[in-house]
This record gives structure tokens, sequence and C-alpha cells, in this order.
């Protein structure tokens, strides 16, 4: 497992803006989700629609950065990465948080899916921040 996350690292440290397409992909599919499958079938997660409506808008306002950078970013990745990477750790903490608030009302399928989303972000931060420290990392190499 070790190795197949520093291939990825290697990959996106030379291709900083893949990062960002599959962040913004992620979220575009996490506001999706949230906004259209779980609000229509609240039912079965147990998560008021409010609440999944904020997360929603909380996603898609994601999606929308990290595609801009995509599209738009030529160089200086570090800082939008750290961004989207510490975005999407408070995303996490939030998530994890409204999980043990509502955990009395939530059902297995909700706490199974606000785990496996906790997860998955997890994993992407961990990527994220990785390849902008080997993004400076190579850079200050570089320098010297």
């Amino acid at each position: 497992m070790k190795s197949i996350i520093n291939n990825i690292i290697v990959r996106l440290t030379g291709k900083p803006r893949i990062l960002f397409l599959v962040d913004s992909v992620g979220a575009l599919l996490t506001t999706l989700s949230l906004f259209v499958v779980l609000r229509t079938f609240y039912e079965l997660f147990g998560l008021p629609v409010s609440v999944l409506t904020y997360l929603s808008f909380i996603s898609a306002a994601f999606c929308l950065y990290s595609a801009a950078c995509f599209l738009f970013l030529k160089g200086n990745w570090v800082p939008f990465i750290w961004v989207i990477g510490i975005a999407n750790s408070l995303y996490c903490v939030l998530t994890l948080g409204l999980v043990l608030v509502y955990f009395p009302q939530l059902t297995a399928f909700g706490v199974a899916y606000f785990l496996g989303e906790i997860m998955i972000v997890a994993v992407l931060v961990y990527i994220e921040f990785l390849v902008a420290m080997a993004i400076m990392k190579t850079r200050t190499s570089k320098n010297l």
C-alpha cells in the first residue's frame, strides 16, 4: 500500500494540476450525492435535510475552488494545495462532528456513508499534503 501511495505522490508531484482535477471531481460527486441522493432519501440516512444541504454547499465550493485551480493555475501550486488540503481536513472534522451529534438518529447507512466519506477524503488530504511537501522539497533541492 505504501508503494502505491509513493507512486501516486511521485506522479502528482510532477503534475500537480491533476490533483486539483481529482479533488474537483470528488467534490462534485460528494455534492451530487449529498444534494440529490441523500436529500431525496434522507430517511434512509437519518441526517436532516438542512444539514445535508449545508454540507452540499460546502462541497460545491470545494469543487469550484479545485476546478478553478485546475483550469487557471499555471504554477506556484503549493499554497493552493495547502488551502484545499486544510479545507478538506476541516470538512472531515465537521462531518465527524455531525456524525457524533446526530448519531442517535443516524441509520447504519448514514453512519457507513459518512465514515466512508471521511476515510476517502482523509486519504486525499494525506496525498495533498505529501504532494505539497514533495514539490517544496523539489524546489528547495533545485535552488541548492
